[in-house]
């Protein structure tokens, strides 16, 4: 890009983005035709199952009734015998076809399904009722010379009622029809037959159904399962045959409604296993097409005038504005507090860019100077800090110790001094340390057993200590003077007045990545743990004077290796009270005291 000029740039700018917005385009289109057909067929078939259904509903409706005529009493007493005289067998008669008439009304403005009764009378006993079809609904006697051709096969049924195809009387004009046959058995006696009763133009009745449901020059065809049109959108096609391309079947006994797409129609079949009957929509995909086509081809318009434009906004726009704040993104990106910050770019721009850039820049100029006058503040802080605390510390401990050494000169010999002397020098030593400010453990050990030996020579104790601390921990770093002020705690407060049976223990061991020291005393006095609780995280700088001495050792503890670590209290099984120290396990890694190592 760096090679070519910047009107060569904006071309190939021009076409990176055109090429792939017709691409897109293109595949757009495709995939909103595959979901466009995918949906609508999905759509049909819906629909299919749902026309389906009340074509279903509409034979049931006409099996109902016909169970209902052949219930009839009127029906049951209709049998050709010689015990009846003519006259009743003319009011039976009369009676029936008026039966069969009043079911043949059509309702609510719909089709009607005429229904017709045929009767075998091989001895003519009603010889004066119509031997053939003379009209769309009526009762018929036969005998075998003209009995219709689907009687033998619906009393094979015994009273199952099927679908086909016959004719039928139509103003005095023999016309097609779609039938509903069914036996009609006699009640009382078992599986005696009466005759058949037919419902004709059942075609036209579930053409009402078909009708109800607009495909866009599309087809409907109700078959049975072998293909044989019985009713259909298209005139004339009933009684032919529908083939189908073998893809289109569903799996038999499924039952699924299953639209199958090839290059000029979409199919969608829908088959009862129970009826023995199958739907079947038949929709071109060039109709389906035709209005996404045009939509599509309103889009491209609208893409290209988009592309054009967009294309003259970019350039514009990269011209601008995306080159500097470009620059800007990336310098936000990379800049880390504290790292050198460049000169500010575009320094003559006015507008709002050049502010914003100026003050990112600015802003980042500020940061670095917070950031390093902040962690020279926060050094300087914390030495005073800890020298603080330890003048809080050294002073008293001074004192006490020059006390200790005034009061047994003058009551002892200088042998018994000097060796005081000799403690003191211990004390001393340890507690200067070099300028160190964490010790070993070890250096921390011997500074809190010359201090323990000063007290006891001083007042004569006769409490005893016991130091269990293994050898192997005691190359763990601590804060100077730390264990000191404890042990004086659990002299002064708990064994001081309770001769040989007072007892402290210093104890040490790990838990996890951490160092426990326990200072026990078996002190028999009350203390208040949720005061001392309170004295450890009070304001250093309040007006509570007192408890400074472990205040002290926890705000140091915290400030060398963080707010996980410090002292504990709680009361001590059998009386007394228990310190603990926690530490992490940490030791001195190089020659300089403040290089360190955490871990065993």
């Amino acid at each position: 890009m760096t090679s070519l000029n910047v009107r060569q740039q904006l071309i190939l700018l021009f076409l990176i983005m055109v090429i792939p917005t017709f691409i897109l385009h293109t595949y757009g289109n495709y995939k909103a035709e595959e979901i466009l057909k995918r949906h609508v067929t999905n759509a049909y078939a819906e629909l299919n199952k749902q026309n389906h259904t009340l074509i279903e509903r509409d034979i049931d409706t006409v099996n109902k009734i016909t169970t209902t005529i052949i219930q009839n009493p009127t029906t049951q007493q209709l049998i050709p015998t010689d015990k009846d005289t003519v006259i009743e067998r003319v009011r039976k008669y009369d009676k029936m076809d008026k039966l069969l008439a009043g079911y043949s009304t059509p309702l609510n403005g719909g089709e009607a399904v005429y229904y017709s009764l045929y009767i075998y009378d091989p001895n003519d006993f009603y010889f004066f009722a119509p031997k053939h079809q003379m009209t769309q609904s009526g009762v018929y006697f036969f005998n075998s010379a003209n009995k219709p051709e689907w009687y033998d096969e619906a009393v094979q049924l015994k009273g199952q009622g099927f679908m086909r195809i016959t004719e039928t009387n139509d103003m005095l004009t023999r016309k097609k029809t779609l039938a509903y046959v069914r036996a009609v058995n006699t009640v009382s006696e078992g599986h005696g037959v009466i005759g058949v009763l037919i419902a004709t133009k059942m075609d036209l009745k579930i053409g009402e159904s078909l009708q109800s449901v607009e495909l866009p020059g599309g087809e409907i065809y109700f078959t049975d399962l072998s293909g044989e049109v019985l009713a259909s959108t298209i005139p004339g096609a009933m009684g032919s045959k529908l083939t189908l391309p073998e893809t289109v079947y569903p799996k038999k006994g499924s039952g699924e409604v299953k639209p199958i797409m090839n290059e000029d129609n979409i199919y969608v079949l829908h088959d009862n296993e129970l009826s023995q009957h199958r739907l079947v929509y038949k929709i071109p995909v060039k109709t389906l097409l035709q209005q996404q086509n045009e939509l599509k081809r309103v889009i491209q318009l609208i893409t290209i005038a988009n592309a054009l434009f967009g294309c003259i906004v970019i350039i514009y726009f990269w011209r601008s504005l995306m080159r500097p704040l470009q620059k800007l993104a990336s310098f936000v990106r990379s800049y880390e507090p504290g790292k050198r910050v460049p000169e500010t770019p575009g320094k003559g721009r006015n507008d709002e860019v050049g502010v914003l850039m100026s003050a990112m820049y600015d802003m980042a100029r500020r940061l670095n100077a917070l950031i390093h006058n902040n962690y020279r503040m926060e050094i300087k802080q914390k030495e005073s800090q800890l020298q603080i605390l330890y003048q809080q510390i050294n002073p008293h401990l001074l004192y006490n110790t020059l006390e200790s050494i005034y009061w047994k000169s003058s009551l002892e010999g200088k042998s018994e001094s000097a060796e005081m002397i000799k403690e003191l020098s211990k004390l001393m030593k340890i507690s200067l340390s070099r300028g160190r400010e964490l010790i070993t453990l070890a250096e921390e050990l011997e500074h809190a057993a010359a201090y323990v030996h000063l007290q006891q020579k001083r007042y004569d104790y006769d409490f005893t200590v016991t130091w269990a601390i293994p050898s192997e921990m005691q190359h763990h770093l601590i804060p100077k003077v730390t264990l000191q002020p404890l042990i004086e705690n659990a002299i002064l407060h708990g064994v001081r007045h309770m001769g040989e049976d007072g007892e402290i223990i210093i104890s040490a061991e790990y838990e996890e990545d951490k160092l426990l020291i326990r200072v026990e005393d078996n002190g028999y006095k009350e203390v208040d743990y949720k005061e001392i609780e309170r004295l450890l995280y009070a304001d250093a700088s309040g007006p509570d004077s007192q408890g400074y001495g472990i205040r002290n050792i926890h705000q140091r503890l915290q400030l060398h290796f963080g707010n996980m670590f410090g002292i504990q209290y709680k009361k001590r099984d059998g009386g007394g009270t228990i310190v603990t120290i926690i530490l992490p396990v940490a030791v001195e890694t190089g020659e300089q005291s403040d290089v360190y190592d955490f871990g065993r």
